[in-house]
């Protein structure tokens, strides 16, 4: 039992260490394609970006052709070679990355019906943005064609994907903001599953939780409520540290928890809506892929608590769970959120 804490421990504070909250990925790209050009900007981290260069090109490497052999620009299906230019930003401060902007340019092929793009030096999910909607992709995928030659609204809006497509990509996205890009999410939930083994004690948190945030992150995406990030962030941490730190106290689920629990859901909401309002939403599938972010993201919470019963929760009845695993799990819980609280203030 003491290495199996042990182990529990680790897990926490692996995921729990980074600063960051939603981390989703740090690279972006934005694709202008106007008249018979195209251009292509990739924004990324400077130095990890020079690190897989290095491991794959070695000593002496030409750095242009080798950020090619990573990604495509293809017309109709056939890719193209565009002119390339590189651009290191040095970081604003300390605590923050260099960044790295990759610049692709060149001309449409005469009588190009269809864009497609794919991007290998992530391993992360990324943006991509052409025009005013963003596509979610993971490193290595090639995006869904985009039409050229049509009305550019029209074109970007649908992005060339089903309505079952766009509810399948937003899925996935809910559910990958949960796990595995989402500690402080995870935290939360673990925090709330940790009171008490008893499945109504769960229930009601989660419930209370899940109204909440579905609520906020409504409201947010739709304009009526607005919270800045450095505000919401904060309160996040503070929100995972009080649920931990009180569940080495408590035994049995009080009424007041269930509100604090919907309160503390409201925050989680915003944050959620940040994250979508980072990405974007297609105007043409706007509900659908509202619906099913907030969807994947039960079922990302729903995998933390399932999870969390198959390796520990399943003991919840025996005399020794709450010394052993309760309250040694909450601390490390409480000890990571007042971390990232102190760090998102500062």
């Amino acid at each position: 039992m003491t290495r199996l804490m042990a182990g529990i421990v680790a897990v926490l504070l692996a995921f729990g260490m980074p600063a960051q909250a939603h981390e989703i990925g740090t690279t972006k790209v934005s694709a202008v394609l106007q008249g018979s050009s195209y251009a292509i900007e990739i924004a990324t981290d400077a130095d990890a970006l020079a690190e897989k260069l290095e491991a794959i090109g070695g000593a002496g490497f030409n750095r242009d052709e080798l950020l090619l052999t990573r990604l495509q620009v293809a017309f109709d299906g056939t890719a193209v070679t565009p002119s390339v230019e590189y651009v290191v930003t040095p970081a604003p401060d300390a605590n923050s990355a260099a960044l790295g902007t990759i610049r692709l340019t060149g001309e449409i092929p005469a009588d190009a019906r269809e864009f497609t793009w794919t991007y290998g030096w992530t391993f992360a999910s990324y943006s991509l943005s052409v025009g005013p909607t963003v596509a979610w992709l993971e490193g290595g995928e090639t995006s869904a064609p985009f039409p050229v030659g049509s009305d550019p609204l029209t074109r970007i809006d649908s992005g060339g994907l089903t309505r079952w497509q766009t509810a399948w990509r937003y899925l996935v996205l809910g559910f990958t903001h949960i796990v595995p890009h989402g500690p402080d999410h995870m935290l939360f939930v673990l925090g709330l599953f940790l009171l008490s083994g008893r499945l109504r004690t769960v229930l009601w948190q989660v419930s209370a939780f899940t109204l909440a945030h579905s609520l906020t992150l409504a409201l947010s995406v739709y304009g009526v409520i607005m919270a800045p990030p450095a505000l919401v962030e904060p309160l996040i941490a503070v929100s995972i540290a009080y649920v931990a730190i009180e569940n080495i106290f408590l035994r049995d689920l009080k009424p007041w928890r269930v509100s604090l629990v919907f309160a503390f859901g409201l925050l989680h909401g915003m944050g959620f809506a940040g994250v979508l309002q980072e990405i974007g939403l297609p105007r043409a599938e706007f509900v659908t892929a509202l619906v099913t972010f907030n969807v994947g993201v039960e079922l990302g919470q729903l995998a933390v608590i399932g999870a969390a019963f198959l390796l520990v929760g399943w003991r919840s009845g025996t005399p020794w769970y709450r010394d052993r695993v309760v309250v040694p799990a909450s601390v490390a819980i409480a000890c990571t959120a007042i971390y990232w609280t102190l760090e998102r203030l500062a």
